[in-house]
């Protein structure tokens, strides 16, 4: 059964970051957006795979994603 995740990427000047809200701490880093995706997808299945070893509760996914529109200031 395929579960999906929400993850937030932040791209800073040197790379991109990426973590699971769902799955504190979980966190990845990539060169590329699609780097960190990657890396993000292995990292939460080796999270999951370790919570479950450890007999914790796996999260429930629960955030989800919205964008908005603003004016711009200035």
């Amino acid at each position: 059964m395929l579960v999906q995740y929400t993850i937030l990427i932040e791209r800073s000047p040197r790379n991109y970051s990426a973590y699971a809200p769902d799955l504190p701490g979980c966190v990845a880093t990539g060169a590329t957006r699609e780097e960190v995706v990657r890396e993000m997808r292995s990292a939460i299945a080796l999270h999951i795979e370790s919570l479950r070893e450890h007999g914790e509760r796996v999260p429930e996914p629960c955030c989800s994603v919205a964008t908005v529109d603003v004016e711009a200031i200035g």
